[in-house]
């Protein structure tokens, strides 16, 4: 593999968003019916007991699953995605590296800083156009829950624990980064910002898709199985969303504890999230079969128990630059 065939990031100067993109702000006062988020990506949205609440309320919750969202990516960007990125970046991971893949790591690693920081920024914005606080968010649960999964499967090895993560998050293609910015009624600078995020990942993808193929290469058979039944555990648990920040956005706006554990059980966990599931990680899948992962012994059931192999229509696409959106 040569440096070219790994290197997708030889123009980052003049196309990455912290580089060359503008600052993305909230222009002129938002109206009460701003639509802050897609409704259809709210997956309790139209809920019964959701439709009921004042309208004043519902706002509130959209714009709560907004800040959710930007969250979310702010610290995951920062304390999953750059924690692997740095090792890269630094030499640490036990490969031997060319320096323009660990430069490209380090850009990487600067892409993702500014999209924690512009996520929290438009939080900020959002929260202070609004009147609408966000409320208090805590991302260690999830990280927790996240890292169990490589102390369990891949114990002895949380340095390629590390690693297999950022290739899972960053080779996953989400509907938020593909749909959003395509949504016209959508507050505009959030449809800027996702805009900006997809168009830095899609590199990161075809980055991290290369990575994993000369990770994989230099691993032992026995680290290979190991590391094999534990992708789709962390597939699943990238893409599990984290109820608790949904139940408290319910409460706030108004619905007691068995209302919320209602609304959280109808709308999460259901065949059509499970096939949301597999369409996002397609992508993923199929680096994983096409390097062999699945041949190995337990895999291919590790990743049909985990509800990874059912086909999906083709429509999960790789974000990038749209030369009609400038």
């Amino acid at each position: 593999m040569t440096h070219h065939e790994f290197d997708d990031n030889h123009d980052w100067y003049e196309r990455s968003g912290v580089r060359s993109g503008p600052h993305r702000t909230v222009s002129g006062p938002l109206d009460p019916a701003t639509r802050f988020f897609p409704h259809h990506l709210v997956p309790y949205w139209d809920h019964p007991l959701v439709r009921a609440l004042p309208e004043r309320r519902r706002q509130e919750l959209l714009a709560r699953h907004l800040y959710h969202y930007l969250n979310f990516t702010a610290h995951f960007e920062t304390r999953v995605v750059n924690r692997a990125t740095e090792r890269i970046a630094d030499g640490r991971t036990g490969l031997d590296l060319p320096a323009r893949v660990r430069l490209d790591a380090y850009r990487i690693y600067c892409d993702e800083g500014y999209h924690a920081l512009f996520s929290l920024d438009v939080v900020e914005q959002i929260a202070a156009a609004t009147g609408i606080p966000p409320l208090p968010y805590a991302f260690d649960p999830f990280l927790r829950q996240l890292d169990g999964i490589g102390a369990e499967l891949l114990a002895g090895e949380p340095v390629l624990a590390q690693l297999l993560q950022v290739v899972v998050f960053e080779t996953l293609v989400t509907s938020v980064l593909n749909e959003v910015p395509k949504d016209q009624e959508v507050l505009p600078v959030v449809r800027e910002v996702v805009r900006d995020h997809a168009r830095d990942e899609g590199h990161h993808h075809v980055y991290f898709s290369r990575f994993f193929e000369r990770l994989w290469s230099d691993l032992p058979t026995s680290l290979k199985r190991r590391a094999a039944r534990c992708l789709p555990e962390l597939i699943v648990s990238s893409l599990t969303p984290d109820l608790r920040p949904v139940g408290a956005a319910l409460t706030v706006a108004g619905l007691g504890p068995d209302a919320v554990r209602d609304v959280i059980a109808d709308s999460y966990g259901t065949p059509a999230s499970k096939g949301a599931l597999r369409t996002t990680a397609r992508h993923s899948v199929r680096l994983f079969r096409d390097a062999g992962a699945l041949e190995l012994p337990g895999a291919a059931e590790a990743f049909a128990t985990a509800g990874l192999l059912v086909d999906v229509p083709d429509s999960a696409e790789i974000p990038r630059e749209d030369p009609d959106e400038h």
